[in-house]
């Protein structure tokens, strides 16, 4: 059995943040029911690079395992329909723009009247309550709230973003493991809660010490390009044939290990590199240093000295490199899904971390809108043929 096994969760809302929640706990083994507006289904169906027919593919990824349920929350007929979901549910996930969920008679109070078990997970751009509760925020601007952009780029340009929404990743990160900690507290007291996770927060939790460094010193942390200040050798570096190579070896005794793969074990010695903070000081000469050997060597042999010398290395991957990879597929790190709408397979990220007794799995890609609604409405909820049909003629679904 998976972990969640039991478990039923209602997904509402759309986009990422939300959404990669549900992900997360499907991915474990609980039923995870998107609720998704009729006809049009929620945005991330057309979101993302196409496949080679131009059908969009991220959809299949953040929505896999999932049931699809449509169901229009705006009238009263759509309410009254989750609230018989939330009768027989454990957990609701949603990511409306505070007080959304108040306005339609949801609101937690409401929810939890009908089932004192439940745990609602809140995602939103900057919390539940305070100042800017009501703003609108996606990962963009609670990722510049929250010190990330600052820190991002070169200092001699505008901040930059990550190719990723990393804000709504890490909030959906954060949504899961409030979901589970609830679980937890819930075996002790058969009640369920709030969970309460804002993206700026999400991001802010990644920031290391930086508050704190400003705080007791005054210090404000800066671009700094592709390292990171004081922590040397730590960068990417060019090959001979164009790629470029990660090459972290900050620590003493694995800087002489790196002088000793590029046949300059001298350098280990050398005051201006013979402990952490002269090499912070010395950074950007040895960066120049490091470059300018790399740079007469093909990045697979730079590699296969690194990794024989115990020096941390790696390629900077695309998804093609990951794909050809021999350690991503002896650990099984990308996962074929069947795809009958493709008529192949669908190479994806595996459920992670892996449990060794109780492990996730990928269940399907992103079912069809409206798949389950059906299903759902008769078995879970014993609807009759009669009230299923009124629904869809009204459409409520």
């Amino acid at each position: 059995m998976a972990p969640l096994d039991g478990i039923r969760v209602i997904e509402l809302g759309q986009l990422i943040a939300g959404p990669y929640c549900g992900q997360l706990l499907s991915d474990f083994g609980a039923e995870v029911v998107k609720v998704e507006p009729p006809e049009v289904g929620d945005a991330m169906r057309q979101w993302g690079r196409p496949d080679r027919s131009g059908d969009p593919v991220w959809w299949d990824v953040i929505a896999r395992g999932k049931k699809s349920v449509t169901l229009d929350l705006r009238r009263p007929e759509g309410q009254a329909v989750l609230r018989d979901l939330v009768a027989e549910s454990d957990v609701l996930v949603e990511n409306f723009r505070p007080g959304t969920m108040e306005r339609w008679g949801l609101g937690y109070d409401a929810l939890a009247a009908i089932n004192p078990r439940l745990i609602m997970a809140r995602v939103s751009g900057y919390g539940q309550d305070g100042p800017y509760a009501g703003r609108a925020g996606f990962a963009s601007v609670c990722e510049a709230a929250g010190g990330l952009r600052h820190i991002s780029g070169y200092p001699d340009r505008a901040p930059i973003r990550i190719g990723l929404s990393l804000g709504d990743t890490m909030a959906g990160v954060n949504a899961a493991m409030g979901v589970l900690l609830a679980l937890q507290d819930r075996h002790r007291t058969g009640r369920g809660q709030v969970v309460d996770s804002a993206i700026y927060e999400a991001v802010l939790g990644l920031t290391e010490s930086l508050v704190a460094e400003y705080d007791a010193g005054g210090h404000v942390r800066e671009r700094n390009g592709s390292s990171l200040p004081g922590i040397a050798p730590s960068n990417a570096y060019p090959a001979r044939d164009g790629k470029d190579v990660v090459i972290g070896a900050n620590q003493d005794s694995v800087f002489r290990r790196l002088c000793e793969a590029m046949d300059r074990p001298e350098l280990a010695d050398d005051p201006r590199y013979a402990t952490h903070r002269a090499r912070g000081e010395n950074q950007a000469e040895l960066d120049d240093l490091i470059a300018d050997w790399t740079r007469t060597v093909d990045a697979a042999e730079i590699v296969e000295r690194m990794a024989a010398g115990g020096v941390p290395v790696g390629l900077a991957y695309t998804a093609e490199d990951m794909l050809a990879d021999q350690h991503f597929a002896a650990r099984r790190s990308i996962v074929h899904v069947e795809d009958p709408k493709r008529g192949r397979t669908l190479a994806m990220q595996n459920v992670f971390p892996r449990l060794s007794r109780s492990p996730g799995a990928v269940r399907g890609l992103g079912p069809a809108l409206g798949e389950h609604t059906d299903t759902i409405l008769a078995e879970t909820l014993g609807y009759d043929a009669a009230r299923r049909e009124a629904l869809r003629a009204d459409g409520v679904t």
